[in-house]
């Protein structure tokens, strides 16, 4: 009878503690999802919640994660979030991507018109008949997107280095409107006699408010530059989140809800690139005696 008593016992024990596991395990595994934090500044999705929001909804679906888009105002924001590990993700740009290398490792590259490139497009008023490219602008008023941006910031001044002037005496006046939008908006008002913006940016905007582009006109467009990337941080984010966040962003043309999506993006898909995608970018920092993160 003891026996068999301490049998039982046994057995108690042993489906307590199967029955306590069974209870706890799905509540650790539910602890250890957590949100996947994007961050994602005005220059890319300026006014689109809508589209912001499909996206959204599309990348939690197919990662099985619920993620949260973080947009802020500003580029540097958006860089100082990354550096205090309070995002996971985030679409950035090349500018600020080169400066956070030993941060962020290179995820995707949205495909622009085929390919991963963009360009910095140099824009005046429409009635503006001289100006034919930088060296018209001297002395004049000039709008720059944001200290922290490739085309509207460092590929004019780049421009202007090269034509033998150092661009903080070139122009009369300049200011930064910290989006491109607004850099059209001034120029299309008379607030500045001229701007450098994001040929992605303006290329949109053109298609969906021809009449704010149509106050102005591109006379002049640099050449190819690595397009803003998608990229993961390195403490954040673990190799298999990693790829999973990569294959789902690669794979969206495949189904019709991302096609949808990438044609309100305006883009035709994500990419894999290397870093030498990024080395005009390397080559402009470099005359301006700035490094890239390593």
């Amino acid at each position: 009878m003891k026996r068999l008593r301490k049998c039982n016992r046994r057995q108690f024990l042993k489906g307590l503690s199967t029955f306590a596991t069974l209870s706890v395990a799905p509540r650790l595994s539910f602890a250890k999802a957590k949100t996947i934090r994007f961050g994602v500044t005005p220059a890319f999705l300026h006014d689109r919640h809508s589209v912001l929001e499909k996206w959204r909804l599309y990348l939690t679906q197919h990662i099985g994660q619920e993620v949260e888009f973080i947009r802020r105002d500003s580029y540097r924001e958006t860089m100082d979030m990354i550096r205090l590990n309070q995002l996971d993700f985030a679409w950035i740009c090349d500018y600020p991507y080169l400066r956070l290398q030993n941060i962020v490792k290179l995820l995707t590259v949205p495909l622009y018109r085929g390919r991963p490139a963009y360009r910095s497009y140099l824009v005046v008023k429409k009635t503006d008949n001289v100006t034919e490219g930088y060296l018209d602008l001297k002395g004049k008023v000039f709008a720059y997107a944001d200290p922290y941006s490739n085309t509207g910031y460092l590929s004019p001044r780049y421009e202007i280095k090269k034509l033998g002037y150092q661009p903080r005496d070139f122009f009369k006046k300049t200011f930064f409107t910290r989006s491109h939008r607004k850099v059209i908006e001034a120029v299309a008002i008379g607030l500045a006699d001229a701007g450098a913006v994001d040929s992605y940016i303006w290329d949109s905007l053109e298609s969906v408010e021809p009449e704010l582009t149509g106050k102005t006109r591109i006379v002049w467009q640099s050449e190819d530059h690595g397009f803003p990337p998608i990229v993961a941080h390195r403490k954040n984010v673990n190799e298999t989140a990693f790829f999973k966040m990569q294959k789902v962003l690669l794979d969206m043309p495949s189904t019709l809800e991302g096609q949808e999506i990438l044609t309100l993006l305006g883009l035709d898909g994500f990419s894999v690139q290397e870093l030498s995608l990024y080395d005009s970018v390397a080559e402009m920092m470099r005359s301006f005696g700035e490094g890239t993160a390593r």
